[in-house]
């Protein structure tokens, strides 16, 4: 009577596809860890605000070209900018790749880039510019976070 041969398990047999089961499952981002990150996020932006509209207001008006932090167009950009500056360092600092810097740094300006449109059409003023510009970021983050989970999972 023959015994019955039992067929190698499929992880066994492919080692890497047993490493890669892993590797994803060590690569999962968890609403905490999203959090966690996302917050970070917010608080560097508000770091980058505070601390680099000074060097903006110097600089301006060093140049004479005070005007610009007070046009609704170039004050929204000076302001991604500082958030953008800020974020990125940290994101730097954390260990994030360029790519995905670059795909969260375009959350801070996609979102009054879209608004200039509505502004200069007179639909929206420079209250609801920056209001809308600042809460569309989050959700441009949000977005650029859930594109890449697997950078975000190691925060």
């Amino acid at each position: 009577m023959s015994t019955p041969t039992h067929a190698p398990d499929a992880a066994a047999a492919q080692p890497e596809a047993a490493h890669s089961d892993t590797a994803l499952a060590t690569h999962h981002l968890s609403a905490r860890k999203f959090t966690i990150h996302f917050l970070e996020m917010v608080v560097a932006m508000a770091v980058g605000m505070v601390a680099l509209h000074p060097v903006w207001t110097l600089v301006l008006d060093a140049t004479g070209a005070t005007g610009l932090m007070h046009d609704p167009y170039t004050g929204a950009l000076i302001m991604a900018t500082n958030m953008t500056i800020a974020m990125s360092a940290w994101m730097r600092v954390r260990g994030h790749r360029w790519r995905p810097i670059a795909e969260m740094g375009a959350a801070m300006y996609v979102p009054f880039l879209v608004l200039f449109v509505p502004l200069a059409l007179g639909l929206i003023g420079e209250g609801a510019l920056m209001l809308w510009g600042h809460v569309l970021m989050l959700p441009a983050m949000a977005a650029a976070m859930l594109l890449r989970p697997h950078e975000y999972a190691h925060c």
